[in-house]
């Protein structure tokens, strides 16, 4: 009997992670050509197919495919991706702490990629440092360095999950402090630049960093599956308990904060600064589907993406034709949804 309700129970899981995947493939396919009034809604589909078979489109036509093969399905993709691997990292961090306030931004993570960036716009005007390539390069460096310093750190003091958040915060405000200095005596152009790719965009969005973000994304979510188990005793237990259990709490920890640094450095170095998702998709799947890591993990990612995708498309669409940074519109989304499931988790052990 208890048997087949543990069956029932798991079916049930995987089918909302499937309906999760279904409707947010179905609103991404839908948010590819919305406000585009002469696409038909399969202009995708046909926009996709022409390019794989060499035929060409004429007129209006013509125009919209390139819209979406260019501009429109690279975003979307990147959304997704962005929102899935943010999450993503936010749980596994959240779960080898087992501190459910943790995520990339808390880290410092976000705030490195932040330094790395302003370094290059403010500082290496007229070189090769001061493009696309360089920015996404010293972002990338500076938020793996980050990473590498927190567990170093945190290696020296026993590896504690209360030694990583310190370090974290600590490194998060050293960063945010030096680049509010290059902001403080950077030229009035390039203090724009530098606060744009604070904000958080996709408007950068190209098909390699849709390549290169999904397979970090993929394999980091492959790598995070196979620990399910023992992330699944790390979130509930002790040290010690862990231990008694077979569980190695410091290697864990270490090999969940690589697998968490290298999908956010990646991520935030393509579309700047991204905070809140890693922080409220954790705790939507974990009221909604439970802390068992093995649905718990893909759910995260699922609703993340979602989170990301739905967040794009309303900074695009609320104040046509201005675009507001996906990164200021997820804090906006977020704030009051996260609040409301508090207060519906409080009521419901009232």
């Amino acid at each position: 009997m208890l048997e087949q309700e543990y069956h029932a129970h798991s079916r049930r899981k995987y089918l909302m992670i499937a309906v999760g995947v279904v409707l947010t493939l179905v609103a991404a396919y839908v948010f590819t050509t919305l406000g585009m009034k002469e696409a038909g809604a399969f202009q995708t589909v046909d926009a996709i197919a022409r390019y794989f078979d060499g035929t060409i489109a004429t007129g209006a036509d013509a125009a919209m495919n390139k819209i979406i093969l260019l501009l429109r399905l690279p975003r979307v993709l990147l959304a997704l991706i962005a929102g899935a691997g943010l999450a993503l990292a936010g749980a596994l961090m959240q779960s080898v702490t087992r501190n459910y306030l943790v995520s990339p931004f808390t880290l410092g993570i976000s705030s490195a990629a932040a330094l790395g960036a302003s370094l290059c716009i403010v500082l290496a005007a007229g070189t090769v440092l001061d493009s696309d390539l360089g920015i996404i390069g010293a972002a990338f460096l500076l938020s793996c360095a980050c990473g590498v310093i927190v567990y170093g750190i945190a290696q020296r003091s026993g590896l504690s999950p209360t030694t990583i958040v310190l370090v974290g915060i600590a490194l998060n405000y050293f960063f945010s402090a030096l680049t509010a200095t290059l902001e403080f005596f950077a030229q009035e152009h390039k203090l724009a630049a530098v606060i744009q790719w604070t904000f958080g965009s996709l408007h950068r969005a190209s098909w390699e960093y849709v390549a290169i973000g999904g397979v970090v994304v993929a394999l980091g979510l492959i790598a995070a599956l196979f620990y399910a188990l023992p992330l699944n005793v790390m979130a509930v237990s002790d040290d010690e308990t862990a231990r008694s259990l077979g569980v190695n709490p410091a290697r864990l920890r270490t090999i969940a904060g690589l697998i968490a640094v290298f999908m956010t450095a990646t991520i935030i170095s393509f579309t700047g600064v991204i905070g809140f998702v890693g922080l409220i998709a954790p705790h939507m799947a974990r009221f909604l589907i439970g802390t068992d890591h093995r649905f718990y993990l893909p759910f995260t990612a699922v609703l993340g993406a979602a989170l990301l995708l739905v967040a794009d498309t309303v900074g695009k669409l609320i104040l046509y034709p201005v675009t507001i940074p996906v990164g200021i519109v997820i804090s906006f989304l977020g704030v009051p949804l996260f609040i409301h499931l508090i207060l519906r988790r409080r009521r419901s052990f009232e």
